[in-house]
Protein backbone atom coordinates (compact mmCIF):
# COMPACT_ATOMS: atom_id res chain seq x y z
CA UNK A 1 0.00 0.00 0.00
CA UNK A 2 1.31 3.31 -0.85
CA UNK A 3 1.65 6.37 1.39
CA UNK A 4 -1.42 7.86 -0.86
CA UNK A 5 -3.21 4.89 -0.60
CA UNK A 6 -3.16 5.25 3.97
CA UNK A 7 -3.59 8.44 3.49
CA UNK A 8 -6.80 7.98 1.32
CA UNK A 9 -7.79 5.00 4.33
CA UNK A 10 -7.19 7.82 7.56
CA UNK A 11 -9.45 10.03 5.17
CA UNK A 12 -12.24 7.69 4.52
CA UNK A 13 -12.02 6.14 8.25
CA UNK A 14 -14.78 6.33 10.88
CA UNK A 15 -12.43 6.53 13.87
CA UNK A 16 -10.87 10.23 11.82
CA UNK A 17 -14.63 11.41 11.29
CA UNK A 18 -15.51 10.60 14.92
CA UNK A 19 -11.86 12.33 16.43
CA UNK A 20 -13.04 15.34 14.44
CA UNK A 21 -16.43 15.14 15.74
CA UNK A 22 -15.08 15.04 19.37
CA UNK A 23 -12.80 17.83 18.55
CA UNK A 24 -15.46 20.51 17.52
CA UNK A 25 -17.25 19.52 19.84
CA UNK A 26 -14.81 19.98 22.81
CA UNK A 27 -13.64 23.56 21.76
CA UNK A 28 -17.71 24.17 21.71
CA UNK A 29 -17.35 23.86 25.07
CA UNK A 30 -14.81 25.80 25.13
CA UNK A 31 -16.04 28.76 23.94
CA UNK A 32 -18.73 28.31 26.43
CA UNK A 33 -16.76 28.08 29.20
CA UNK A 34 -14.73 31.73 27.59
CA UNK A 35 -18.09 33.63 28.05
CA UNK A 36 -17.44 33.23 32.04
CA UNK A 37 -15.28 36.03 32.85
CA UNK A 38 -13.44 34.06 36.18
CA UNK A 39 -12.85 30.75 33.96
CA UNK A 40 -11.38 32.62 31.04
CA UNK A 41 -9.40 34.72 33.79
CA UNK A 42 -7.57 31.52 35.54
CA UNK A 43 -7.31 29.18 32.59
CA UNK A 44 -6.36 31.66 30.32
CA UNK A 45 -3.42 29.64 28.80
CA UNK A 46 -4.44 26.25 28.86
CA UNK A 47 -7.73 28.18 26.49
CA UNK A 48 -5.40 29.46 24.60
CA UNK A 49 -3.03 26.37 24.07
CA UNK A 50 -6.75 24.49 23.07
CA UNK A 51 -7.35 27.11 20.65
CA UNK A 52 -3.83 26.66 18.97
CA UNK A 53 -4.68 22.68 19.25
CA UNK A 54 -7.40 23.22 16.97
CA UNK A 55 -6.36 25.44 14.95
CA UNK A 56 -3.57 23.12 13.97
CA UNK A 57 -5.42 20.11 13.45
CA UNK A 58 -7.93 21.34 11.22
CA UNK A 59 -4.79 22.84 8.73
CA UNK A 60 -3.60 19.20 9.43
CA UNK A 61 -7.15 17.56 8.65
CA UNK A 62 -7.72 19.99 5.25
CA UNK A 63 -4.03 18.72 4.69
CA UNK A 64 -4.99 14.95 4.57
CA UNK A 65 -7.87 15.79 2.75
CA UNK A 66 -5.90 18.02 0.14
CA UNK A 67 -2.99 15.06 0.09
CA UNK A 68 -5.70 12.08 -0.51
CA UNK A 69 -7.17 13.53 -3.88
CA UNK A 70 -5.18 12.05 -7.41
CA UNK A 71 -5.89 15.38 -8.49
CA UNK A 72 -5.21 18.79 -6.54
CA UNK A 73 -8.01 20.44 -8.29
CA UNK A 74 -10.67 17.84 -7.51
CA UNK A 75 -10.10 19.20 -3.65
CA UNK A 76 -12.16 22.58 -4.80
CA UNK A 77 -14.56 20.61 -6.89
CA UNK A 78 -16.30 18.95 -3.71
CA UNK A 79 -18.95 22.42 -2.50
CA UNK A 80 -18.27 21.16 1.43
CA UNK A 81 -14.29 20.71 0.88
CA UNK A 82 -14.24 24.78 -0.57
CA UNK A 83 -16.57 25.03 3.12
CA UNK A 84 -13.75 23.57 5.34
CA UNK A 85 -11.48 25.37 3.58
CA UNK A 86 -12.69 28.60 3.66
CA UNK A 87 -14.16 28.69 7.36
CA UNK A 88 -9.81 27.15 8.37
CA UNK A 89 -8.03 29.99 6.16
CA UNK A 90 -10.38 32.88 7.10
CA UNK A 91 -9.76 31.76 11.25
CA UNK A 92 -5.82 31.42 10.45
CA UNK A 93 -5.91 35.51 9.32
CA UNK A 94 -3.92 37.46 12.01
CA UNK A 95 -6.40 39.89 13.19
CA UNK A 96 -5.85 39.13 17.07
CA UNK A 97 -3.36 42.20 17.17
CA UNK A 98 -5.08 44.60 15.00
CA UNK A 99 -8.04 46.26 15.14
CA UNK A 100 -10.07 43.57 14.13
CA UNK A 101 -9.75 41.34 17.36
CA UNK A 102 -13.11 41.36 18.04
CA UNK A 103 -14.15 39.73 14.50
CA UNK A 104 -11.17 37.35 15.54
CA UNK A 105 -12.99 36.09 18.21
CA UNK A 106 -16.53 36.31 16.31
CA UNK A 107 -14.62 34.12 13.43
CA UNK A 108 -13.60 31.62 16.20
CA UNK A 109 -17.39 30.97 16.00
CA UNK A 110 -18.21 29.56 12.78
CA UNK A 111 -15.13 26.91 13.33
CA UNK A 112 -18.29 24.58 15.04
CA UNK A 113 -19.58 24.65 11.82
CA UNK A 114 -17.01 22.00 10.71
CA UNK A 115 -19.66 19.62 12.46
CA UNK A 116 -21.68 19.59 9.42
CA UNK A 117 -18.52 17.99 7.23
CA UNK A 118 -17.57 16.23 9.95
CA UNK A 119 -20.75 13.57 10.22
CA UNK A 120 -21.77 12.25 7.37
CA UNK A 121 -25.22 12.44 8.72
CA UNK A 122 -25.38 15.56 9.19
CA UNK A 123 -24.27 16.28 5.91
CA UNK A 124 -26.76 14.28 4.10
CA UNK A 125 -29.52 16.54 6.06
CA UNK A 126 -27.98 19.86 4.85
CA UNK A 127 -28.03 18.26 1.38
CA UNK A 128 -31.54 17.62 1.75
CA UNK A 129 -32.55 20.85 3.02
CA UNK A 130 -30.60 22.48 0.17
CA UNK A 131 -32.56 20.67 -2.24
CA UNK A 132 -35.59 21.02 -0.74
CA UNK A 133 -35.02 25.09 -1.01
CA UNK A 134 -37.05 25.85 -4.20
CA UNK A 135 -40.00 23.84 -2.89
CA UNK A 136 -40.01 25.65 0.60
CA UNK A 137 -39.38 29.16 -1.40
CA UNK A 138 -42.75 28.67 -3.19
CA UNK A 139 -44.11 27.53 0.05
CA UNK A 140 -43.10 30.81 1.47
CA UNK A 141 -44.25 32.84 -1.36
CA UNK A 142 -47.95 31.30 -0.84
CA UNK A 143 -47.79 31.87 2.79
CA UNK A 144 -46.81 34.99 2.24
CA UNK A 145 -49.86 35.73 0.17
CA UNK A 146 -51.73 34.54 2.90
CA UNK A 147 -50.70 36.65 5.47
CA UNK A 148 -50.76 39.60 2.97
CA UNK A 149 -54.49 39.09 2.21
CA UNK A 150 -55.00 38.81 6.21
CA UNK A 151 -53.11 41.83 7.27
CA UNK A 152 -55.01 43.67 4.74
CA UNK A 153 -57.94 42.71 6.29
CA UNK A 154 -57.13 43.39 9.95
CA UNK A 155 -55.74 46.40 8.99
CA UNK A 156 -59.45 47.29 7.86
CA UNK A 157 -61.36 46.25 10.21
CA UNK A 158 -59.22 46.30 13.68
CA UNK A 159 -57.04 49.55 12.88
CA UNK A 160 -59.00 51.57 15.62
CA UNK A 161 -58.12 48.80 18.59
CA UNK A 162 -56.77 50.28 21.36
CA UNK A 163 -53.99 47.90 21.12
CA UNK A 164 -52.45 49.41 17.80
CA UNK A 165 -51.69 45.94 16.82
CA UNK A 166 -53.29 46.48 13.65
CA UNK A 167 -52.39 50.34 13.08
CA UNK A 168 -51.05 49.85 9.55
CA UNK A 169 -50.01 46.85 7.45
CA UNK A 170 -46.53 46.44 8.74
CA UNK A 171 -47.45 46.34 12.20
CA UNK A 172 -50.68 43.85 11.23
CA UNK A 173 -47.91 41.80 9.60
CA UNK A 174 -46.41 41.35 12.56
CA UNK A 175 -49.29 40.62 14.62
CA UNK A 176 -49.91 37.48 12.15
CA UNK A 177 -46.79 36.90 12.64
CA UNK A 178 -47.30 36.58 16.64
CA UNK A 179 -50.55 34.73 15.87
CA UNK A 180 -49.02 32.16 13.54
CA UNK A 181 -46.51 31.16 16.72
CA UNK A 182 -49.55 30.88 19.35
CA UNK A 183 -47.51 33.75 21.51
CA UNK A 184 -50.81 35.09 23.55
CA UNK A 185 -52.79 35.16 20.07
CA UNK A 186 -56.24 34.56 22.06
CA UNK A 187 -55.71 37.92 23.94
CA UNK A 188 -55.76 39.36 20.06
CA UNK A 189 -58.33 37.09 19.25
CA UNK A 190 -60.96 38.56 22.07
CA UNK A 191 -59.73 41.81 22.07
CA UNK A 192 -60.98 42.10 18.37
CA UNK A 193 -64.39 40.03 19.51
CA UNK A 194 -65.15 42.90 21.70
CA UNK A 195 -65.78 45.46 18.71
CA UNK A 196 -66.71 42.20 16.02
CA UNK A 197 -68.02 39.62 18.06
CA UNK A 198 -67.57 37.48 14.16
CA UNK A 199 -63.60 38.16 14.63
CA UNK A 200 -63.16 34.63 15.87
CA UNK A 201 -63.70 33.24 12.10
CA UNK A 202 -60.26 35.67 11.27
CA UNK A 203 -58.30 34.31 13.33
CA UNK A 204 -59.42 30.33 13.18
CA UNK A 205 -59.22 30.50 9.55
CA UNK A 206 -55.82 32.43 9.78
CA UNK A 207 -54.82 29.92 12.44
CA UNK A 208 -55.76 26.51 9.97
CA UNK A 209 -54.67 27.63 7.21
CA UNK A 210 -51.28 29.59 7.75
CA UNK A 211 -50.54 27.34 11.04
CA UNK A 212 -51.76 24.31 9.89
CA UNK A 213 -51.76 23.78 6.44
CA UNK A 214 -48.37 25.50 5.91
CA UNK A 215 -46.33 23.69 8.53
CA UNK A 216 -47.86 20.06 7.25
CA UNK A 217 -46.45 20.94 3.57
CA UNK A 218 -43.18 22.08 5.12
CA UNK A 219 -43.06 18.91 6.95
CA UNK A 220 -44.18 17.03 3.67
CA UNK A 221 -41.78 18.87 1.23
CA UNK A 222 -38.68 17.74 3.52
CA UNK A 223 -40.12 14.36 3.82
CA UNK A 224 -40.21 13.91 0.32
CA UNK A 225 -36.90 14.95 0.11
CA UNK A 226 -35.56 12.16 2.57
CA UNK A 227 -37.26 9.34 0.22
CA UNK A 228 -35.94 10.83 -2.91
CA UNK A 229 -32.55 10.41 -0.96
CA UNK A 230 -33.27 6.82 0.39
CA UNK A 231 -34.29 6.17 -2.83
CA UNK A 232 -31.40 7.34 -4.38
CA UNK A 233 -29.17 5.41 -2.22
CA UNK A 234 -31.05 2.16 -2.71
CA UNK A 235 -30.35 2.52 -6.86
CA UNK A 236 -26.76 3.32 -6.18
CA UNK A 237 -26.41 -0.08 -3.87
CA UNK A 238 -28.10 -1.66 -6.41
CA UNK A 239 -26.53 -0.67 -9.11
CA UNK A 240 -22.66 -1.87 -7.10
CA UNK A 241 -24.59 -5.21 -6.46
CA UNK A 242 -25.14 -5.79 -10.05
CA UNK A 243 -21.49 -4.23 -10.99
CA UNK A 244 -20.09 -7.09 -8.50
CA UNK A 245 -22.82 -9.68 -10.13
CA UNK A 246 -21.34 -8.73 -13.87
CA UNK A 247 -17.67 -9.41 -12.21
CA UNK A 248 -18.50 -13.07 -10.81
CA UNK A 249 -20.37 -13.63 -13.71
CA UNK A 250 -17.55 -12.89 -16.20
CA UNK A 251 -14.73 -14.62 -13.95
CA UNK A 252 -17.43 -17.75 -13.86
CA UNK A 253 -17.34 -17.96 -17.97
CA UNK A 254 -13.62 -17.39 -17.61
CA UNK A 255 -13.20 -19.96 -15.14
CA UNK A 256 -15.53 -22.16 -17.50
CA UNK A 257 -13.61 -21.74 -20.72
CA UNK A 258 -10.75 -22.45 -18.98
CA UNK A 259 -11.89 -25.86 -17.73
CA UNK A 260 -13.38 -26.71 -21.04
CA UNK A 261 -9.84 -26.12 -22.67
CA UNK A 262 -8.23 -28.29 -20.20
CA UNK A 263 -10.68 -30.86 -21.69
CA UNK A 264 -9.96 -30.28 -24.89
CA UNK A 265 -6.26 -30.80 -23.50
CA UNK A 266 -7.24 -34.20 -22.21
CA UNK A 267 -9.09 -35.70 -25.15
CA UNK A 268 -7.19 -34.84 -28.05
Amino acid sequence: MTVIEKIEEVRDAKWFSNLTTAIIIAYASILGFKTIGEVETHYSLFLQFADYFVTIYFVFEIAIKMVAEKKFVNFFKNGWNVFDFAIVAVTLLPLESSGFAAIARLLRVFRLLRLFTARPELKAIIDMLIKAIPSIIDIVILMFIIFYIYAIIGNFYFAELPSGLWKDFLVSMLTLFRVLTFEDWTDVMYEAMEVYPWAWIYFVTFVIIAAFVFFNLFVAVIIGEMQKIQEKDMKDEIHEDSKKLDVLLEEIQGLRAEVKALKNKKES
